[in-house]
């Protein structure tokens, strides 16, 4: 089973929100998730706001040899999470 790290588009229209989860690579965007990371809302009003995240779990899938997504490697990279 390969796992990726990637985001899930949830809201609504022109109001998106993400949440960072690990998924089966052949699973579909809004598919079946095995675990919630955390979270991404880029239209927060607060940049500090914006990103929540599970650190300790997403080490965790990474040490398993979850592959992240480009998008999800900027979002990691920029709080201090380094991905291989």
């Amino acid at each position: 089973m390969a796992v990726k790290l990637r985001l899930k588009r949830l809201g609504r229209r022109h109001r998106s929100f993400y949440r960072l989860a690990a998924m089966e690579a052949r699973s579909p965007r809004g598919g079946r998730v095995l675990e919630e990371l955390g979270t991404y809302d880029p239209q927060h009003k607060e940049a500090g706001e914006q990103v929540k995240l599970n650190e300790e779990r997403i080490k965790h899938w990474l040490r398993l040899g979850a592959a992240p997504t480009e998008t999800v490697v900027s979002l990691l990279r920029r709080h201090g999470i380094t991905v291989r």
